[in-house]
């Protein structure tokens, strides 16, 4: 049975460890929240007080927010690689800039361990199904080694190139699904003023052009402000942001993203950054 460490348990993280422990690995797990490491062990995971003891796993799952909270966990003063646990392979599912994770996967080979950005889509319905699609950067033997893990989480797993260049295509999702949550959150205002039914809108839907995996999940969701937690908005502003600012590296305009990013920003300055995606409609709530 493999032995799988996961440091950060949130609402992706969790669901990521608790597909691992159904899927017959050993888990052991490292949060600051000790109530959320305490959850898991009641479901049969193993607790690590520090990140630093998590190495011991050998295959490290990170699911933080921030490149910051990221480089403190692994390469802090009771980090991941604190000790130079040598040839701990560390798949970072975070969703970070290109350029932080370059760094990053630089340093861990210059310790003796293994790097692998994997950015994930799905959200946590998709960890716990094993159905989530993962875009994956690393050396070559390096994504081989997480291969076996990544396959327990995700449908679709696929290499994109050298350490970062999962990074950027998760920014090239997230610039997709940003888009479409702002068209749906706008579409199913419309629904809601005009008293039509969610469901019967999203029949007449699919099947046409306007049919999508996004539209299926999410659609309903919007119309009846449902926040259940499937990600937050606060972590979309995030990788929205990092969009922008890789194209401004790269001098491409990104006028809708621009314009997208803002609305999900009035939402966390609203107080809704901690909430679902489905939180945009607070925007139109008064008028809707």
């Amino acid at each position: 049975m493999t032995e799988v460490g996961v440091v950060g348990l949130g609402v992706m993280g969790s669901a990521i460890a608790r597909r691992l422990l159904a899927t017959g690995h050993a888990v052991r797990v490292h949060d600051i929240r000790p109530e959320a490491v305490d959850e898991l062990v009641g479901e049969g995971a193993t607790a690590a007080g520090t990140a630093a003891e998590v190495a011991a796993a050998g295959l490290v799952i990170l699911s933080l927010n921030s490149p910051q909270i990221v480089e403190n966990a692994v390469f802090g003063p009771r980090g991941l690689l604190t000790g130079r646990p040598h040839g701990v392979v560390v798949i970072d599912m975070s969703s970070i800039d290109p350029g932080r994770t370059r760094e990053y996967a630089a340093r861990a080979r210059e310790l003796g361990a293994r790097w692998v950005d994997a950015p994930l889509s799905g959200g946590a319905p998709g960890a716990l199904n094993g159905t989530l699609t993962l875009m994956v950067g690393g050396d070559a033997h390096d994504v081989e080694a997480a291969t076996p893990v990544l396959r327990a989480l995700a449908a679709t797993v696929t290499h994109l190139g050298p350490s970062g260049s999962g990074q950027l295509v998760k920014l090239v999702n997230q610039v997709l699904v940003g888009c479409t949550f702002a068209a749906l959150a706008e579409s199913a205002a419309l629904v809601r003023a005009a008293g039509l039914q969610p469901e019967d809108v999203l029949g007449a839907l699919i099947g046409g052009r306007a049919d999508s995996a996004v539209l299926r999940e999410f659609f309903t969701k919007f119309a009846e402000l449902d926040l259940t937690p499937t990600g937050r908005l606060r972590n979309m502003v995030k990788d929205l942001e990092s969009a922008r600012d890789y194209a401004r590296s790269a001098d491409i305009p990104l006028p809708i993203t621009s314009a997208v990013s803002e609305l999900h920003r009035w939402a966390v300055a609203a107080g809704h950054g901690d909430a679902d995606n489905a939180a945009l409609m607070h925007y139109y709530r008064e008028t809707a």
